[in-house]
């Protein structure tokens, strides 16, 4: 697996030997970035996301959306995972990018990521699909003040998956992708 745009192009990815793990396909990656760059509720005052934003990485699995972000110009990413193995592929991942000023790992759940040493502007989220772990991870970043008022989350799930959104979100656009289903919200 390969970076597919920006500073990073075509540096290759770690990814794990078995199958417990799904990377977002290039894809799918290559679409999610072209929308957030497209799309007029991905605007802020420094232009297009990620642009100097701060991104955070949940349900990090490989860092591949993180390091997608960083790669098109994020300037801090914070990647959430509470897999030894994910732990470790992102570890690996930020030092073959020599990437470790702009970025943090942590070892947490998402439905329980604890409070934010500063709010994020985009939402990176991954969840495992079928789980039903996208409603409560929202709440519980709302909780822990990762948000800003008008931050961008993306969430992949499945293509069929159901999925309720918050009444402190809004969705302004959906695409499926083969198996997958990108949800672009934004926070009220």
């Amino acid at each position: 697996m390969r970076i597919v745009g920006g500073a990073f192009r075509g540096k290759k990815l770690n990814i794990p030997d078995d199958k417990r793990l799904r990377p977002t396909s290039d894809r799918t990656r290559e679409s999610l970035f072209n929308i957030l760059a497209h799309n007029r509720e991905c605007r802020t005052e420094h232009g297009y996301l990620p642009l100097k934003s701060r991104v955070l990485d949940v349900f990090a699995g490989t860092g591949a959306l993180g390091f997608e972000a960083l790669s098109r110009g994020a300037e801090h990413i914070t990647f959430m995972d509470n897999h030894p193995d994910s732990l470790r592929l992102i570890r690996e991942n930020t030092q073959n990018l020599s990437a470790q000023r702009y970025v943090d790992i942590l070892s947490r759940n998402g439905t329980s990521p604890g409070n934010a040493a500063s709010p994020c502007d985009l939402v990176l989220m991954d969840p495992p699909y079928n789980e039903g772990l996208a409603e409560p991870c929202l709440k519980a970043l709302i909780e822990g003040q990762w948000l800003k008022d008008d931050s961008v989350i993306v969430i992949e799930l499945a293509a069929k998956e159901a999925f309720s959104c918050p009444d402190e979100f809004e969705i302004f656009k959906e695409k499926t992708y083969g198996a997958a289903r990108l949800v672009f919200l934004k926070k009220l």
